[in-house]
């Protein structure tokens, strides 16, 4: 089969397409043929192996995929990887089906982006009806659901930063009350003038650096901040135990994989947003639908910030 394999750690350049034997399912396993793979920021950083968990050579990238098995379910499957090819397997406990009304590029999008965006507000900042949210990369797979989660959940204001003009127009489109420019420089400034001269009660930040420090800096007492990634691939300013209690702020990190644990913890969450986009409630936008021979292409793509939403692969290119 064609699957995306890498043999080397690096950018999107040690991106290729081979052959290689198709997977075989084991006990509690599901085969799936794929019609479409998740592509997430993460990916990139397995690539080049600076991710939480280091990966084995050879490697497959894409920890999800959406497609059918051998008995004719549709199913969006969490895989760790080996997602980048035409079939892939999945443990059954995180395989779940899809319902009518769900398109492929949103069941994607809602399996890993929309249940972090989920866990951010309710399990990690337990958003109260009122509160003020920065959501950074607010057009992004994660931020972009997270303004409409924060929206419909009863945030008070929901603020976005994104880094262009283009992007923060669509930010507003989904429900901010206010778009800045994400740029570190000046960006406490920018969001306590967005927040009509308050600092913001929750924070979701995957930026790190001095986006992280400057997010901290506008952190309203009582305040929570948590951080799930770090775009920047730099990191921020140590957090003296001193400025966390003198305004009883929080800060708190969230990683997807430990929920995994309990499979219930993402299928819970999930079976909700199914519900919330088969009624139309909740919009997951699909920023590109790249062919597999284009994986390198979209890597570069995500990693320049010229994509928005939810981007795909389709394995059959």
């Amino acid at each position: 089969m064609r699957a995306v394999q890498i043999a080397e750690f690096g950018g999107p350049e040690v991106l290729k397409v081979s052959d290689v034997a198709e997977p075989v399912a084991g006990d509690g396993q599901l085969l799936i043929t794929v019609d479409r793979a998740g592509i997430n920021y993460a990916d990139t950083h397995q690539v080049e192996n600076s991710y939480l968990t280091k990966a084995q050579l050879p490697l497959t990238p894409g920890g999800e995929v959406v497609g059918h098995t051998p008995d004719g379910r549709r199913v969006v499957a969490l895989v760790g990887s080996g997602g980048y090819a035409e079939k892939a397997v999945a443990q059954a406990a995180v395989a779940f089906d899809v319902p009518e009304g769900v398109s492929d590029g949103a069941a994607l999008a809602l399996v890993v982006q929309g249940t972090t965006a989920w866990h951010l507000l309710k399990t990690m900042t337990h958003l109260a009806p009122g509160e003020s949210v920065l959501v950074h990369a607010g057009a992004g797979g994660v931020g972009s659901l997270a303004v409409q989660l924060a929206k419909l959940w009863g945030a008070g204001r929901v603020i976005a930063t994104a880094s262009s003009e283009e992007k923060r127009n669509q930010t507003l489109e989904l429900g901010a009350d206010a778009a800045i420019d994400g740029t570190p420089e000046g960006l406490k400034d920018r969001i306590i003038e967005a927040n009509g001269g308050k600092p913001v009660d929750i924070v979701l930040e995957m930026v790190g650096g001095p986006t992280f420090d400057e997010s901290f800096a506008a952190l309203a007492p009582f305040g929570r901040l948590v951080t799930f990634g770090a775009a920047s691939r730099q990191a921020a300013a140590a957090i003296d135990p001193g400025r966390l209690m003198k305004g009883s702020k929080t800060i708190a990190g969230f990683w997807l994989v430990d929920c995994l644990r309990d499979p219930a913890a993402v299928g819970g969450p999930l079976a909700e947003l199914f519900d919330l986009t088969a009624s139309g409630k909740l919009t997951s936008i699909v920023g590109g639908d790249y062919a597999l021979s284009d994986v390198a292409t979209a890597h570069e793509d995500m990693r320049a910030r010229r994509t928005v939403g939810k981007l795909v692969l389709d394995p059959t290119r």
